[in-house]
């Protein structure tokens, strides 16, 4: 008697589909502007256009595609402002985090994250760009864990991936193996005000090192975490 083909369940189809179709967004294979069909995206994923249709409002609630006009869907352009809100929130949540994991910190949470750093290193001199990208947000996630407040990762988890689709593009990456290095020594140290110290560093070179590599050396960050930018760039904005 043959094997019975093993039914995938619709809820796991949503999730995969969901989960590819951000880490190509992510990854820059679909950029800002491009069209998501889903007759064409169920074809591809050789799945029905139902996972697809909630795949692609679970996008649009993570803030990674929007509807342009109720029968067009396109992967959302960032503006600078978008960035700037984004950072903002990562200054008031991330660094009150590493204040509050330099004081709560077990030895356990150090070895994970020195483990981390590591492979960052390793993945840096290799200029594995994906690998990178996966383990400074892991070390991100995991410095949050390490504060031990269930809100604060809560408040977090909706922007996550928002925050490594725009730090992707930032790709100094032995720069940002310094800071990393930094940060986790900072909070190995013990002191919740050298921590927060870093950890605010930190986020505020990553906003213009971001900048910069999003809309060019002549965006303006000097508005950062104070007034709205005047005349800002949008990313993914096609040249007249």
């Amino acid at each position: 008697m043959g094997s019975m083909t093993k039914i995938e369940p619709l809820g796991a189809v949503r999730e995969r589909v969901t989960a590819d179709l951000r880490q190509e967004i992510i990854a820059g294979s679909l950029r800002p502007g491009d069209r998501l069909v889903e007759r064409e995206l169920a074809e591809r994923f050789g799945v029905s256009r139902v996972p697809v249709r909630e795949a692609i409002r679970a996008l649009v609630a993570e803030g990674f595609v929007h509807f342009e006009t109720p029968r067009r869907t396109v992967v959302r352009r960032l503006t600078q402002n978008d960035v700037k809100e984004l950072f903002e929130l990562r200054e008031a949540l991330e660094v009150y985090a590493a204040g509050l994991a330099a004081s709560r910190a077990t030895p356990q949470d150090l070895a994970e994250v020195q483990e981390l750093l590591d492979r960052a290193a390793a993945a840096t001199e290799a200029g594995d760009a994906e690998l990178i990208t996966d383990l400074n947000s892991r070390l991100h996630d995991r410095i949050v864990a390490m504060a031990g407040n269930s809100l604060l990762t809560e408040a977090l988890e909706p922007v996550a991936g928002r925050l490594r689709w725009m730090t992707r593009r930032n790709e100094e990456w032995p720069q940002l193996l310094v800071e990393h290095r930094e940060l986790y020594e900072a909070i190995a140290s013990g002191d919740p005000d050298r921590a927060r110290a870093h950890a605010l560093t930190h986020v505020r070179t990553n906003y213009r090192s971001t900048v910069r590599h999003l809309f060019g050396e002549e965006a303006s960050v000097e508005e950062a975490f104070g007034e709205k930018t005047a005349g800002e760039k949008t990313f993914g904005e096609k040249a007249p």
